[in-house]
C-alpha cells in the first residue's frame, strides 16, 4: 500500500475568511479538525473584523 496520497485525493475544506478553497498539509497533520482559515493573514484578518464588529454593537 502506498504511503503517499495524489495531491487530487487530499482533503480540502473552505477558509472561513475569505471563501477559498485549500487543501490538507503535512504541518496540519494533527489538527486539521481546528484548521479554519487558509493563511496566517486570513486569520489576523478575522481577528480584525471581530473585534471591529464587537466594538460596533458596543455603540
Amino acid at each position: 500500500m502506498p504511503k503517499h496520497r495524489k495531491k487530487g485525493d487530499l482533503p480540502e475544506k473552505d477558509c472561513l475568511h475569505c471563501g477559498r478553497p485549500f487543501t490538507w498539509r503535512k504541518k496540519w497533520e494533527r489538527s486539521w479538525e481546528e484548521v479554519r482559515y487558509c493563511s496566517e493573514r486570513c486569520k489576523r484578518e478575522a481577528k480584525k473584523t471581530d473585534k471591529s464588529e464587537s466594538k460596533d454593537i458596543l455603540k
